[in-house]
């Protein structure tokens, strides 16, 4: 098992009143799954997401890493963890403006510390996966959406992550576009990826092994 989740709950304090966006969620994934998480805005689906990604800690119950609480962890741990094992995609795409699509790619390897020479055949390939080498050198302004998506997911992937997490990636694109991500998902996972998403798109979730509905910050 990746990650698992234990009756999490997740309490924020607004304007000294709780809101609570996750209310007793249990689920675990194993290596290879594709599970899709689907539910009405504001359901706690985006708030789940980010703490099996460790961006965020439970108020109550634990996130499990390989069997062992990411809460009791140093925030360096969590911060390697999330570099090293963990992608991330998101609605915008938070690609940066001033580098060129290839430059955003290598950005995770840089961090990572790896050479110049290994970032340019890694981003490369990568380019090649998500079919944008001609588009390696235009910065994101110069892309499409689905091209800065697709971007976005190259950057994701660009540590082999065990895990892929995709908070709404089609969500700023349209139907066509959309269908484009949705299978490359498919692509990826068929090769060996694991995926958790959150999405409206019912085609992408459609696509995944697993549907897990959200209602109020509780499973339905």
């Amino acid at each position: 098992m990746i990650v698992e989740a234990k009756d999490v709950f997740k309490t924020y304090h607004q304007m000294e009143k709780p809101v609570r966006a996750l209310r007793g969620i249990s689920v675990e994934v194993q290596t290879g799954d594709y599970v899709a998480i689907a539910g009405p805005s504001g359901c706690g689906k985006s708030t789940f997401l980010h703490l099996l990604g460790a961006l965020d800690l439970p108020s109550q119950g634990e996130v499990l890493w390989h069997g062992e609480s990411i809460s009791r962890w140093s925030e360096t741990r969590r911060t390697k963890l999330r570099l090293q094992r963990i992608g991330f995609v998101f609605q915008r795409f938070y690609l940066l403006p001033t580098l060129s699509a290839q430059e955003n790619i290598e950005l995770p390897m840089r961090e990572l510390g790896l050479s110049a020479a290994e970032r340019s055949k890694r981003s490369e390939q990568l380019l090649n996966d998500v079919s944008l080498q001609d588009r390696k050198h235009h910065r994101p302004a110069q892309l499409s959406g689905g091209e800065m998506q697709r971007i976005a997911i190259a950057r994701a992937l660009a540590n082999n992550p065990e895990l892929l997490l995709a908070d709404e990636p089609t969500g700023e694109l349209d139907v066509a576009t959309g269908q484009e991500i949705t299978e490359l998902f498919q692509r990826f996972h068929n090769q060996g990826l694991t995926i958790v998403l959150v999405t409206h798109n019912q085609e992408l979730a459609s696509s995944a092994k697993r549907i897990l509905k959200m209602r109020d910050g509780r499973w339905e």
